[in-house]
């Protein structure tokens, strides 16, 4: 008996899960594809998307989650070319995904003060304005 009920919660398991709708702030994964630029204004829109969840949604821990991979996908995909690391949009963009990696890690519960917010719309804004240059 306790076999055909674990079975039975196996499937209705399985059954919720393929049920349930992807999240929207989920449902538009970024992947770093090896175009500098390309990627780093996806990964703008991106985390700028994650930033407007409201405190409150479900989706909020797991969009965070997202961003924290994305943030590490794309760091350790070009932080070790020397041909960016001299760039004003790479050193812009590094800071600004150093401080969001940074409050995700330790504050992991914890709104994103306004403060913070701010400064990392101007340092989006910065790098996004100095790819558009090429610098």
């Amino acid at each position: 008996m306790k076999r055909h009920l674990s079975r039975l919660l196996a499937f209705v398991l399985v059954v919720c899960i393929g049920l349930m709708q992807v999240s929207p702030a989920l449902a538009d994964t970024v992947t770093v594809t090896g175009s500098y630029s390309q990627d780093t204004i996806a990964v703008i829109n991106s985390l700028r998307e994650t930033l407007q969840i409201p405190e409150d949604s479900p989706e909020r821990i797991p969009a965070q989650a997202q961003a924290k991979k994305l943030i590490s996908d794309f760091a350790s995909r070009y932080r070790r070319d020397p041909s960016l690391t001299k760039l004003s949009s790479f050193t812009t963009m590094r800071t600004a995904l150093n401080s969001l990696a940074g409050h995700y890690t330790s504050y992991p519960n914890r709104p994103i003060p306004q403060k913070m917010k701010d400064r990392l719309e101007q340092e989006f804004k910065q790098a996004e304005l100095a790819i558009q240059r090429g610098v």
